[in-house]
């Protein structure tokens, strides 16, 4: 069974970074698709960032462009969210997401993907 767990979350003001990690366990082989998603309170889940696995292709929602960079260690099968220029509308939740099948990058539909972190808490203060 896939477990993702995330890290790297907290409190920041504006301006400031955070780098996100997602280590997954219970993998046999790498999920097609893994992804960055955030829900703030009364919010819809929105997709942040996806890739695909195998080849590296990112896709960036257009709320986040530019300031925040996914990347992955297949090695250490962890995905990582490189979060600069932090804006007090960045505060959220962030979730961690796989699938191996429906998923693609191009929509980040949340119900596409199967496989699901608790979540860490994104806070930036102005």
């Amino acid at each position: 069974q896939v477990q993702l767990v995330e890290s790297g979350g907290g409190s920041v003001q504006a301006g400031g970074s955070l780098r996100l990690s997602c280590v997954a366990s219970g993998v046999t082989y790498s999920p097609r698709c893994m992804g960055w998603f955030r829900q703030a309170p009364g919010k819809e889940r929105e997709g942040v960032a996806a890739l695909y696995t195998g080849d590296g292709w990112t896709y960036y929602g257009d709320s986040v462009k530019g300031p925040f960079t996914i990347s992955q260690d297949r090695a250490k099968n962890t995905l990582y969210l490189q979060m600069d220029s932090l804006k007090p509308e960045d505060t959220a939740t962030y979730y961690c997401a796989a699938d191996y099948f429906e998923a693609t990058i191009a929509t980040m539909t949340p119900s596409d993907f199967g496989y699901w972190g608790q979540g860490t808490q994104v806070t930036v203060s102005s």
